[in-house]
């Protein structure tokens, strides 16, 4: 059963009837005369983290083959000396921005010794593209491959030691950039979704959710809102978990996360809100703290699974897990798809998903994940 699915009534009763975010109502800063250009650079500390005094800070710029700039924050360990170093780009989660999770990822990397990019996909945070708030197999996995791109420039950077980062939703993009990026030289995850099977065939409690006449449901009701947009001439906005009812009715609410939690909460709803709408996580630019994803944004991701190619991965594959994350299945499904034979599964225990977002629990595997790409990007 969906996790949302058991507060159904409750949230959407008391939390989720707020008016739809569509258009330029919805946007949070102001429209670029290009849409491929960054939305914005901001230059001061504006993290969920504390800054490292063991480490330089950069803000950064590139493109990616689309021509969408990417706004991005370059980690570089003090007192590196004149040896050049490994690089390490960091995404994720999805509908988050690189001032939540991935930026403590990529700085506390940096003070072990890498240099590190932690970015914001294309048409999110401060990163180009429009319409904004929108996802995309094909463009976030070039994403990573672009952000490859930048790491391979710098003069610090030996270009044949460059490895990936994936975190939740981004763990399954950098996971599809390895496969087909042969300059990426290990890849590793953090709680990783496969998000082309959590849109296209339901997140669950350990499994698909969705049977085909619900994803047959899902898809009609998208398509419903195609003809909605078309014709009102903007975007509406919803959750991108799609819940069907046992008579086929589809429900999506128009908020990522609701204002205010809900009595009695399923634990994974709170898991998420206690990261992204409290201040421990809270950013202004990240989908999930303020508003939602375009619509229809899932169909391109229920009709192209992102790890067709988990076979032809054959370079050193870390997948780490929570115990008791609801997104443990993908891991563990992703971990059996993958071709290399230098490959490893960490399961945390006692950990659940949100545990591996920040470090409030002491369980983000840094010590592993250190150890990982030390070994495999000598």
């Amino acid at each position: 059963m969906n996790f949302l699915s058991k507060n159904l009534k409750t949230i959407a009763s008391n939390l989720f009837l707020s008016a739809t975010l569509t258009g330029a109502s919805a946007m949070t800063f102001a429209q670029n005369a290009n849409p491929n250009d960054a939305v914005s650079t901001v230059k001061k500390w504006d993290k969920t983290f504390a800054q490292s005094r063991n480490v330089e800070h950069r803000k950064v710029t590139f493109k990616n083959r689309y021509g969408i700039t990417l706004v991005g924050d370059l980690y570089i360990p003090k007192n590196h000396g004149d040896h050049n170093l490994a690089a390490i780009a960091v995404g994720g989660p999805f509908g988050a921005v690189k001032e939540q999770s991935s930026g403590l990822y990529a700085q506390t990397l940096a003070e072990r010794g890498f240099m590190t990019l932690a970015f914001d996909p294309s048409y999110t945070g401060e990163s180009g593209g429009e319409p904004r708030n929108l996802a995309s197999p094909e463009i976030n996995t070039e994403d990573f491959s672009a952000a490859v791109d930048f790491l391979g420039t710098q003069k610090e950077i030996d270009r044949n030691r460059i490895g990936l980062l994936g975190v939740c939703g981004w763990g399954g993009m950098a996971l599809n950039a390895a496969a087909a990026d042969t300059r990426v030289k290990a890849v590793a995850t953090s709680v990783m979704y496969d998000m082309s099977r959590a849109m296209g065939h339901g997140l669950g409690d350990g499994k698909d959710r969705y049977s085909t006449a619900d994803r047959r449901a899902v898809m009609k009701y998208l398509n419903e809102k195609r003809w909605k947009d078309v014709e009102s001439g903007t975007f509406s906005r919803s959750n991108h978990d799609i819940y069907v009812d046992q008579e086929g009715h589809v429900t999506a609410f128009d908020r990522g996360l609701p204002e205010t939690l809900p009595e009695n909460p399923h634990p994974v709803l709170k898991e998420f809100f206690d990261y992204y709408r409290l201040p421990r996580g809270y950013h202004e630019r990240s989908i999930n703290s303020t508003s939602a994803w375009n619509t229809t944004m899932p169909l391109s991701f229920m009709n192209m699974p992102l790890l067709s190619y988990a076979s032809e991965i054959n370079i050193p594959t870390l997948v780490v897990a929570g115990e008791n994350a609801h997104s443990r299945y993908f891991s563990e499904d992703a971990f059996k798809a993958i071709g290399s034979k230098n490959k490893e599964l960490v399961i945390v225990p006692n950990a659940n998903h949100v545990d591996l977002y920040d470090n409030q629990a002491k369980k983000i595997q840094f010590d592993k994940f250190e150890q990982f790409y030390k070994i495999n990007l000598k």
